[in-house]
């Protein structure tokens, strides 16, 4: 057995009658609510429905949440075998939890599994010598195996587990196949195993995890989900789900997040958000049910998206892609739904008023400057007009990517940086801080081109997805013939002479992309507004309007679009940016407002997003602009109602009505 930094020989303790089991699983909480710890409920259930003598193993309740160290090794000090499941936003603090508590107690034996647990763990081990054994893999059984031979730790014929021997040497045993009666596997909600839990903490807020299958057949590089990538789907039993989503209701569980890789692969899933949503109609639980679409979307994907939002559990459909070049697909091993299929389905999700959004990845391997500004022009294009999410690429240890052989490959520059939740609370300083591994370059996007593709997104996103600009935006491409792409490389290429206000937001993008780059953090902080950490777009766009500095914008903003050759007039660019500007939402405004325009702006910038363009001609028309209808009283009432939570639904404009066609004179 591997002994612990500074510590006393490790000494076998004799045989126990009793034996005594923590789990830790610690998740991130937000805003007063918690997850539910499921991964090590999974492995208490397996082990009280599977054991040969459940009575002599007292499980204590399972550290769930980020605690200061000295308060969790007080709750935990006291087992005999403690399991934890690690990710990359608990790593860190989990590591250093298991070497405090080694240090009290020798004796006690230390098991880590999860996808942060590498699969090549030498050096895991020797830097991590408080660890008794790692798992590979499913966890249920092993743990179970592992309990069962404590505390003689005979542990050469359990399977997919690693660990130094005696003599200080790596044994790494074989993996079992993957378990494919899932029914095995005993639910945590039904079998009781959080009762206690949440009786101890009656004031949690309690969020959920929710598995329907194991496994997922695609192969993506950069993704490693539950270790089952590439993989056969096996499923859990319709009974089972179908209590599990009564249990969430009768529990008051506002939020239920689906673990699974491809929801909707299965024709059973559209069966399962039915039940989701009679479950609402009857006990008003859940509130919003979250799944990952299947790669290859189909009508299935729409039907149930539309089943959720309908029913008031689905806030957004993702449309995920990451990228559109092929060789950066065939790079990352990944087959996108077809362009045709893309905009059908966008089509379809706009007709119902469902929003969607796409991730795109920045920094993917082969991928250069110049394609990825294509494929977001070419996305946009495709109608993406709600949300393209901007997302670094970071490695995950038992990926393709996480391999070295691959980095090098791809001449793959990574920095360590500090892991932050998009609109997380700005809180003390952590007593230990979670990193992540971000690429920041490759041999085909060198680092400062890496730069100017992350102040691309951060101006797109900006201008085309928080509607600061949308509407001349659209206008100047399917009216005018220039695409997004060279409008943002002109918005990040002006003169501070000329375009002061753009010049200083461009400037704040790139400086953001640079100290990114050098490893600070993704977010910008933002002690004044609400306390959070803001994404860059959406931090310059509230600072816009709390420095009163968004009228200018638009000033300059025509002036850059009016030099641009384009054969939109500009008399239609005037009564774009006019519109758009009025309809912006901001805080403090109760009436309705009216504005006049020369063209029908208005009907044609909706007809673009329907997908169903109407032709732009010179229809003089007043518009009434709705903002008596959705009214802040304060600016943290904006921030959140509007900045934070229309994050992915984009609905930064109030909405209009047409009151009448006038006569306009010159």
């Amino acid at each position: 057995m591997p002994q612990a930094v500074e510590d006393p020989p490790y000494i076998q303790p004799a045989s126990k009658s009793q034996v005594t089991v923590g789990l830790v699983q610690i998740n991130n909480s937000f805003s007063g609510q918690s997850y539910l710890p499921y991964s090590v409920g999974l492995l208490q259930a397996y082990v009280q429905r599977w054991v040969a003598q459940p009575q002599r193993y007292n499980f204590l309740l399972p550290i769930y949440r980020r605690l200061a160290i000295h308060e969790m090794v007080k709750t935990i000090k006291t087992a005999d075998v403690i399991g934890f499941s690690v990710y990359m936003w608990n790593i860190k603090l989990s590591l250093a939890l298991a070497h405090n508590i080694k240090k009290q107690n020798p004796q006690t034996l230390i098991v880590f599994g999860g996808p942060n647990v590498p699969d090549k763990v030498a050096r895991f081990l020797d830097d991590n010598p408080f660890i008794d054994i790692c798992c590979h893999g499913e966890g249920e059984e092993v743990f179970l195996q592992i309990l069962e031979t404590y505390p003689s730790n005979n542990w050469q014929n359990i399977p997919g587990i690693s660990y130094k021997n005696s003599d200080g040497l790596l044994v790494s045993n074989p993996r079992k196949n993957r378990l494919r009666d899932l029914d095995k596997i005993p639910s945590p909600y039904l079998d009781g195993v959080f009762t206690t839990l949440m009786q101890s903490f009656a004031d949690e807020i309690w969020l959920a995890l929710w598995e329907t299958n194991r496994g997922c057949p695609f192969s993506c590089s950069f993704c490693d989900w539950g270790s089952a990538v590439g993989s056969k789907v096996y499923k859990f039993a319709m009974p089972r789900l179908l209590q599990e989503i009564d249990w969430f209701a009768r529990n008051r569980i506002e939020f239920v997040f689906c673990c699974d890789a491809n929801f909707g692969i299965l024709g059973r899933d559209i069966d399962l958000v039915r039940e989701a949503e009679a479950s609402k109609k009857r006990y008003g639980y859940p509130n919003a049910l979250s799944v990952q679409n299947t790669k290859n979307s189909t009508n299935r994907t729409f039907d149930i998206q539309k089943i959720l939002f309908d029913s008031g559990l689905g806030k957004g459909v993702s449309l995920a892609l990451q990228s559109v070049d092929d060789y950066t697909l065939e790079s990352i091993n990944r087959q996108n739904i077809s362009q045709d299929r893309f905009l059908e389905l966008q089509h379809l999700f706009h007709g119902e008023g469902i929003p969607t959004f796409t991730d795109i990845i920045i920094g993917l391997p082969s991928e250069t400057l110049a394609s990825y500004k294509n494929g977001v022009e070419q996305v946009i294009e495709s109608g993406q007009h709600n949300r393209i999410q901007f997302i670094h690429l970071a490695i995950l240890p038992n990926s393709e990517i996480g391999s070295r052989e691959y980095q090098d490959k791809y001449g793959m520059q990574i920095v360590e940086s500090k892991l932050i939740n998009n609109h997380g609370i700005l809180t003390d300083q952590e007593e230990i801080q979670e990193t992540q591994e971000l690429v920041v370059g490759t041999k085909d996007m060198p680092a400062k081109e890496w730069v100017d593709a992350c102040t691309f997104s951060f101006m797109t996103a900006l201008l085309y997805f928080d509607k600061i600009l949308q509407i001349p935006l659209v206008i100047m491409q399917k009216e005018g013939g220039v695409g997004i792409k060279k409008i943002i490389d002109k918005f990040c290429s002006v003169s501070a002479d000329k375009y002061p206000t753009i010049a200083k937001v461009h400037s704040f993008f790139f400086e953001k992309a640079k100290e990114i780059q050098q490893g600070g953090p993704e977010f910008q902080e933002a002690p004044d507004w609400l306390n959070i950490w803001w994404p860059a777009n959406e931090y310059i766009a509230i600072k816009l309007l709390r420095k009163k500095q968004l009228a200018t914008f638009y000033q300059e903003a025509k002036s850059l679009l009016l030099q641009l050759d384009s054969t939109v007039s500009d008399a239609i660019i005037n009564d774009a940016i006019n519109l758009n500007y009025k309809m912006f939402k901001q805080p403090y405004q109760f009436e309705d407002i009216t504005i006049t325009c020369r063209f029908n702006i208005y009907e044609y910038y909706q007809s673009v997003l329907s997908g169903n363009s109407c032709k732009l001609v010179e229809k003089p028309v007043t518009y009434r602009v709705l903002q008596s209808q959705e009214t802040w009283s304060s600016w943290d009432s904006w921030l959140r109602e509007v900045i934070w939570f229309g994050h992915k639904t984009s609905s930064y404009l109030y909405g209009v009505s047409e009151i009448e066609d006038k006569k306009i004179t010159s």
